[in-house]
């Protein structure tokens, strides 16, 4: 799978996202703890944890979803700031994600899902909409369902839709939070090709996972979080063969 306009070699030691001392609370419950990180640029990071450690919350104030109380966050040049709507809609134009539930409007077909975003809010004509979307379509292996509508589709393929969608709308960093969790065994390998397909071609991921096998695989860093806070990070080599904390290796032999 060849993913176009994948960003040069040269790139990949230039961060695409900083995030630099990072607190979230909801209420008394605080989420996030002075977490810090970055993302080069064609790389894939896989974040682990048991529930809880602040995952997803993390992935979704990247995306402005969430409102961070202090410290800052940068992806692809926009500094993170849901105060700044302008700010908000071009980073949204720059980063696709990607949830576990698929978020397919169930009344559309495949390809008019894709479409739509492309012709309301980027305003291609239908035309160049449809070629678009028949391409993505082509590139995650379903390039024979454009006149299906979800409820048609098994999960791994409305899920594989899901991030042709994203796709579609040619982002510079793909956020993906536990995508594969709702999935059985041979679905999520599906899912799974895609996503490594992705990574070959270049495409910047950040990803919350529990698939350990293809994290160990596939990612260039694995960061583990634990109570809210960035508790080990780095290649998956040293990372699953040698722990440096006890809560790493505890979660390592629990098998989660």
């Amino acid at each position: 799978m060849a993913i176009k306009d994948s960003p040069a070699p040269a790139d990949r030691s230039e961060p695409i996202i900083v995030v630099d001392s990072v607190s979230k609370s909801f209420g008394p419950v605080t989420v996030l703890s002075g977490v810090s990180l970055e993302v080069t640029r064609g790389s894939m990071v896989a974040i682990v944890g048991r529930s809880g450690s602040g995952k997803s919350t993390l992935l979704r104030c990247m995306n402005a979803l969430e409102e961070i109380d202090a410290g800052t966050i940068r992806v692809c040049g926009h500094n993170v700031d849901m105060a700044d709507r302008a700010t908000v809609r071009r980073l949204r134009d720059d980063v696709g994600m990607v949830f576990q539930s698929y978020n397919l409007f169930p009344h559309l077909t495949v390809l008019r899902n894709i479409t739509l975003a492309l012709t309301a809010v980027q305003k291609k004509s239908k035309a160049e909409a449809e070629t678009v979307a028949r391409r993505v379509l082509g590139l995650v292996g379903l390039a024979d369902k454009e006149a299906a509508y979800p409820e048609q589709l098994s999960g791994g393929q409305a899920q594989r839709v899901a991030i042709a969608r994203s796709l579609a709308l040619n982002p510079k960093v793909m956020l993906f939070d536990e995508v594969t969790s709702a999935l059985d065994p041979e679905l999520t390998g599906e899912v799974l090709k895609v996503m490594e397909d992705l990574a070959t071609g270049g495409m910047t991921m950040v990803l919350v996972t529990h698939e350990m096998g293809f994290a160990k695989r596939v990612a260039d860093t694995v960061v583990f979080m634990h109570q809210g806070k960035v508790w080990e990070a780095g290649p998956p080599e040293k990372i699953f063969a040698d722990p440096q904390t006890p809560e790493l290796r505890q979660f390592l032999s629990s098998g989660l």
